[in-house]
């Protein structure tokens, strides 16, 4: 007899989900409302803030629980289970992290980092590729901080050793790198698990990402997937048993969902 497992979907957004450029998912979001009738529960775990995550879901037409800024909060527990938390705060505010990277950072190195809140909104635009209230959205973090790096190589990485050795972390995605405090997205998706399996025991997990920043959370998956990315190889990714699509997001998302799906029903 097959046991019945709960499915948690743990997915980046931007390039996983959601169109690169566009930011649009209206090719699957009758895909997405199919799995969430199954009972299949899908948590976006993201470096997108609070607001833009609450705007999805309304876009979407669901209330998803949520992991917002690479980790640094989990939200919406209470969705999946009135005896959970509504939230945990797995960081520290940026205006601590801020302190601590100033203490720390030569300033040589602190001048090649170019903060994105200095920068002007047609700057900041060109960045994020968005404009007016949802750019607003994109910059209003509690706990990370965004910046682009004007450096060679080897200043990024004493950069990056210096901040490790500090109790921080450096977080390159496809368009910034986020000063975060010593959270990803892999051990906020672990706490999100361990918190569910106190009324659920049989859970299997699936991640989905397209970047280097998803890998950790892909590691800890029972079911790691990874959207078409043009700017890496399959064979540049360490992961045992990983599912993979040749095609884009939206698309492509919705390809590796089914495959894990497969094999879920398939082992079990």
């Amino acid at each position: 007899m097959k046991k019945t497992f709960k499915v948690l979907i743990f997915t980046d957004l931007d390039g996983s989900l959601l169109h690169r450029d566009t930011f649009k998912f209206d090719e699957i979001k009758d895909y997405l409302k199919q799995l969430i009738s199954k009972g299949i529960f899908i948590i976006p775990n993201t470096s997108k803030t609070e607001k833009e995550i609450l705007e999805f879901n309304n876009e979407l037409g669901s209330s998803l629980p949520y992991i917002c800024e690479n980790g640094a909060a989990i939200k919406g527990l209470e969705l999946l289970n009135s005896n959970l938390p509504k939230e945990l705060i797995l960081s520290r505010e940026k205006d601590n992290l801020i302190k601590i990277f100033e203490k720390s950072v030569p300033i040589n190195l602190q001048n090649k980092c170019k903060w994105l809140s200095d920068m002007d909104k047609k700057k900041q635009s060109s960045i994020f590729g968005l404009e007016g209230e949802k750019l607003k959205m994109a910059l209003d973090r509690k706990y990370t901080i965004p910046f682009i790096f004007d450096g060679i190589k080897s200043e990024k990485n004493e950069l990056f050793k210096i901040v490790k050795k500090k109790g921080l972390a450096l977080q390159e995605g496809g368009r910034v790198i986020n000063l975060t405090d010593k959270i990803n997205k892999a051990k906020a998706l672990q706490v999100f698990v361990r918190f569910f399996k106190k009324n659920n025991k049989n859970v299997k997990t699936i991640a989905v990402g397209d970047n280097y920043n998803d890998l950790d959370m892909l590691k800890v998956s029972d079911f790691p997937c990874l959207v078409f990315n043009d700017k890496f190889t399959l064979d540049q990714i360490p992961i045992n048993d990983l599912i993979a699509t040749n095609k884009p997001s939206p698309e492509g998302w919705a390809d590796v969902i089914k495959m894990a799906l497969v094999k879920i029903n398939k082992n079990y």
